[in-house]
């Protein structure tokens, strides 16, 4: 089982590794350096560990929007096996990752050893979030 699950982190790897070339190559999003993250000069306590615990276990839904349409309970109703439904995003346009229903960020789809996934091409500032909360 751990050999299965070690084969599938190397096509999801090597599949990152295709799409970071690609990107290397003039395609795709631009690759950007990220600052590593330090500690606080103050270790946290006991207590702020107990209560960032407690957070850290409640449970969220997230959520890949590929797009949105609105349609009549008539159109609706005639809906059956096989139609199509035309939604209000253009083919390549990245999804909306949402988290229990708030826009987090925007990914594109990739497909690694028969499994959908979800890379992250933009993800919201927490200042745009909070802005969109009032």
């Amino acid at each position: 089982m751990s050999n299965d699950k070690d084969e599938d982190l190397s096509m999801w790897d090597e599949a990152l590794d295709e799409q970071a070339e690609a990107r290397v190559a003039g395609e795709g999003a631009e690759t950007v350096e990220l600052e590593e993250l330090t500690e606080d000069e103050a270790p946290i306590t006991g207590e702020e560990k107990r209560k960032l615990d407690a957070i850290l276990d409640i449970p969220v839904t997230i959520s890949m929007e590929v797009g949105r349409s609105n349609i009549s309970i008539r159109n609706l109703l005639q809906l059956n096996q096989g139609s199509v439904v035309e939604l209000d995003r253009v083919a390549g346009e990245s999804l909306d990752v949402l988290v229990n229903g708030t826009l987090i960020a925007h990914g594109e789809v990739v497909v690694v050893n028969d499994k959908f996934g979800i890379r992250l091409t933009d993800v919201v500032s927490q200042v745009e979030r909070i802005k969109k909360l009032k």
